[in-house]
């Protein structure tokens, strides 16, 4: 049965009126729909390279503005009151951009700029090159983070680990700290107190002996005169 059904096919193709589907219908569809899945694989891969253009521009403009900020933080001593309100705004702007982009580690690579940031602020007082040396790591980081999204993730992770270990250790320190500072304070107020009560008492006691002592030297003998009758 299905093998008369194959032969009344191709008897069909081979016939006139088969002949002429094939060729007037059947080429055309196939053309369009091979013509379709062409175009639409171009587009496709059109708008791919698009996206990942897009994408580059957006990562390399927030990058670039984090180390344009930490450019600038690395002179933060030298700064003036409204342009270190300008940095901090450029600075914050660049960290949301970064956090925003469609990458691998964008939060972690922002809180470690983020860190070195605050790090070189604190060191441009009085450690310039600390300062440069940390622009420097920065710069290299974020590069490498663009470059290889992957492996500079690792990198940063580490770094914050180690930076929050020594900023534990550095917190329980103070508190060690302010907690012996805060004992001696009580103890010294003590100590001043107890002393400020013993002056007063033996100042009371010395006024009442003086007192004492005048009263009895203002004090005379009463006579009494009787007059003579005779």
């Amino acid at each position: 049965m299905i093998f008369q059904w194959w032969n009344d096919l191709v008897d069909w193709f081979n016939s006139d009126q088969g002949a002429a589907f094939v060729t007037g219908s059947l080429v055309p569809f196939l053309a369009i729909i091979a013509g379709g899945i062409i175009v639409g694989l171009i587009a496709r891969s059109s708008l791919r390279r698009l996206i990942s253009q897009q994408d580059r521009q957006a990562k390399a403009a927030a990058v670039a503005a984090l180390i344009s900020s930490g450019r600038r933080a690395a002179t933060w001593s030298t700064l003036s009151a409204g342009e270190k309100e300008h940095v901090d705004y450029q600075a914050s702007e660049a960290e949301v951009r970064v956090r925003l982009l469609p990458l691998k580690g964008a939060n972690v690579a922002a809180d470690w700029a983020a860190h070195k940031i605050a790090t070189m602020k604190k060191n441009s007082v009085n450690y310039s090159f600390q300062a440069e040396q940390d622009l420097a790591e920065l710069q290299e980081g974020l590069l490498d983070w663009q470059a290889r999204p992957g492996r500079a993730k690792k990198l940063f992770a580490q770094d914050l680990t180690s930076w929050k270990y020594e900023t534990g250790e550095a917190e329980d320190e103070l508190v060690v700290k302010q907690q012996e500072w805060a004992s001696r304070q009580a103890a010294e107020e003590a100590a001043q107190s107890n002393t400020a009560t013993a002056s007063g008492s033996a100042a009371g006691s010395t006024a009442s002996a003086g007192s004492a002592a005048s009263s009895s030297a203002h004090t005379a003998p009463t006579t009494v005169v009787t007059p003579d009758r005779n």
